[in-house]
């Protein structure tokens, strides 16, 4: 089964109310699990770290931004409790090993590492502590970085797959790095999946189609809404399609079809497929030619259509009419 992973993100501008009405919206689409962002600002960050992207209006800083982002334990276990209540997967990535603490006191399921953490050995040891399974996002690590993330993971005993992701929102098409699927599943040998910021439908679907187990994607409510990650995501409806469509590939992969045996078409081709008739009217010692044949159908009226180089030069046995089906005993 593939898992699929909507991405709240900071889709929710600060408002827990906002997060739970996500909750229930994600869950009507059929997506296996749900993603947020856990944040602590004075965790994690300080007043020296810069914007990403200058988009808000109302925060001063970038500090200023994380910290309207967060919730209280006490709301992060409702958060937690919801996500049970309607059946899906509950995900997060943590940005410092307080938001650990927190996460596990809500219930989370599997941790996300973030691409930025990928290397964050302090927040790799807190989270192996907790034996949970984990995600690694790769967007902005090198294959050395990633291998030295997932040595680190396998000493611990922690069960892991990886996501190949580009760090640009949203990613442009030469961006996407589809071929990384294959190359992460023949390094790593483990469920190898993909992060998307297309905000595109057929982005997911091609990554399936080309071996990702597991598709995560932004997702929001609408694509005027305020937020950095925007332009990255897609709507309610647009995740109905690609869970439908994620779900259409998944059975075709596991029933490939055997182009050396057709036998189950055989009703079908008798149908479809054509005899050879004469397309005039014809007397009884004419000898053949092309432009005396066409092919009808249905099969087995006549010899079939394919045999027609084997009729030309033949004499006929009869007189024909216009359309009769071409037979062995109507010819010499």
């Amino acid at each position: 089964m593939i898992t699929t992973i909507a991405e709240i993100g900071q889709a929710h501008e600060g408002s827990l109310g906002m997060l739970h009405a996500y909750i229930d919206a994600v869950a009507k689409t059929g997506v296996t699990s749900i993603k947020f962002q856990t944040h602590i600002a004075e965790a994690e960050s300080s007043l020296h770290e810069p914007f990403r992207v200058k988009f808000s209006k109302q925060d001063e800083t970038r500090f200023d931004y994380w910290k309207r982002m967060e919730f209280t334990v006490e709301g992060w276990c409702e958060i937690g409790t919801h996500c049970k209540e309607v059946g899906l997967e509950f995900i997060s990535s943590p940005f410092s090993n307080m938001a650990v603490d927190v996460l596990e006191e809500a219930g989370v399921e599997r941790y996300k590492i973030g691409s930025g953490e990928v290397n964050n050995f302090l927040l790799l040891e807190k989270i192996a502590t907790t034996g949970k399974p984990v995600i690694l996002s790769s967007g902005m690590s090198s294959f050395d970085e990633i291998d030295a993330s997932v040595a680190f993971l396998k000493s611990k005993g922690i069960e892991y797959s990886i996501l190949q992701c580009t760090t640009s929102y949203p990613t442009k098409p030469e961006n996407y790095g589809l071929n990384v699927i294959n190359e992460l599943k023949k390094r790593y040998g483990v469920k190898v999946g993909y992060s998307d910021h297309s905000g595109k439908v057929a982005t997911g679907i091609s990554a399936i189609t080309l071996g990702a187990e597991i598709l995560e994607f932004h997702v929001v409510f609408n694509k005027q809404m305020f937020g950095p990650d925007v332009s990255s995501s897609l709507t309610m409806d647009q995740v109905s399609e690609l869970v439908a469509g994620v779900n259409d590939i998944s059975i075709a992969m596991s029933n490939p079809v055997d182009k050396r045996d057709n036998s189950k078409y055989a009703d079908l081709k008798n149908i479809f497929e054509k005899s050879l008739a004469i397309n005039k009217a014809l007397p009884k010692g004419h000898v053949l030619q092309f432009g005396d044949l066409e092919a009808k159908k249905p099969k087995g009226y006549g010899l079939d259509a394919t045999l027609f180089q084997d009729v030309i030069g033949k004499s006929l046995t009869r007189d024909m009419e216009q359309w009769e089906f071409l037979n062995s005993e109507d010819m010499s």
